[in-house]
């Protein structure tokens, strides 16, 4: 039920949160291995690129990639949240009937790339679509796919079944250092706000208030290999199935700080920001809410979650 419950929040934060995806995803392809003020500017902001692609391609242009990419968190966000409440719940993030950074920061380390590695076919299709985008305002390698189905096909058809998980290895270092730094904040905010008494520990601002918290930590962290993630799952690859452009993750890595600096491996951060700070309060917040909804009217006789002490 752990497992339902959570990839069943992370949905809920998608829909709404899909939009700023769709924005931040063709942000961290704008200018991809160009320094600056040597290609077009289609987007200049996370709002002009909204805008942008609203005036352009419809409403239809901003939820690009909403299927496979609700589908990504359900099977991501179930396992690694359904991981980690499973962990939670054993007693291991507690020392002393304290929550330990270091155990929080492993545990969701763990979580994070069981479920990236899982989803990895389901955020390939997701980048391919939401990268497509109307002539007058493309970036990056642009694909033909008509669909999430299409796409799987198309992928499976030329590169066989494997091709689906191309770029998995970028999963991991983007998962774990996120899912590390948004699941340990998350925990220890969440304890520090019970402790000082700020709210209430039944109020909902105590998760609300924690998720804000962990959308910043967790933004800061994982935008770079967000970045360098999102370029690899994009870029060309020839009948082989190697990337044209990067040979793998740290070439991706040294080639964008090479040619665009620093700030290369931060494009899109505001869009990152819009985005992963509005789906991790709310899928966290879903998933803190739904799991005491389950737990408060489950029938002792059918099965009852274990109680996940979060004022410890």
């Amino acid at each position: 039920m752990d497992f339902l419950l959570s990839g069943g929040a992370a949905c809920g934060a998608c829909v709404f949160t899909n939009p700023l995806e769709v924005v931040k995803t063709r942000m961290q392809l704008q200018g991809e291995l160009r320094s600056r003020g040597s290609y077009q500017v289609h987007y200049r902001n996370v709002f002009h690129a909204f805008y942008t692609i609203g005036k352009v391609e419809g409403l239809a242009g901003l939820q690009r990639g909403l299927a496979p990419g609700l589908v990504y968190q359900f099977v991501m966000n179930g396992i690694r949240l359904g991981s980690y409440s499973l962990i939670e719940s054993s007693g291991y993030i507690y020392t002393d009937g304290r929550v330990s950074t270091f155990k929080t920061t492993l545990a969701g380390a763990a979580a994070g790339v069981a479920g990236g590695v899982t989803g990895s076919p389901l955020y390939l299709v997701k980048t391919h679509l939401q990268s497509q985008a109307t002539s007058s305002i493309a970036v990056g390698h642009q694909y033909q796919h008509r669909g999430m189905v299409h796409a799987i096909a198309a992928i499976c058809r030329e590169h066989g079944f494997m091709g689906l998980w191309r770029g998995s290895f970028a999963a991991v270092p983007r998962t774990s250092v996120g899912s590390a730094a948004q699941l340990s904040s998350f925990s220890a905010i969440k304890e520090l706000v019970v402790d000082l008494k700020v709210f209430s520990k039944d109020s909902l601002m105590v998760s609300l208030s924690a998720g804000m918290v962990a959308s910043v930590v967790v933004v800061l962290a994982m935008t770079p290999f967000d970045v360098v993630s999102t370029r690899l799952y994009n870029q060309p690859v020839d009948h082989l199935g190697k990337g044209q452009l990067y040979r793998g993750y740290v070439d991706c890595f040294s080639k964008t700080m090479r040619k665009e600096g620093l700030t290369g491996l931060y494009k899109g951060l505001g869009a990152s920001y819009f985005r992963l700070g509005p789906h991790t309060v709310l899928s966290l917040f879903f998933w803190e809410e739904l799991r005491k909804l389950y737990q408060n009217h489950s029938s002792p006789g059918r099965g009852q979650a274990r109680e996940i002490d979060t004022s410890r």
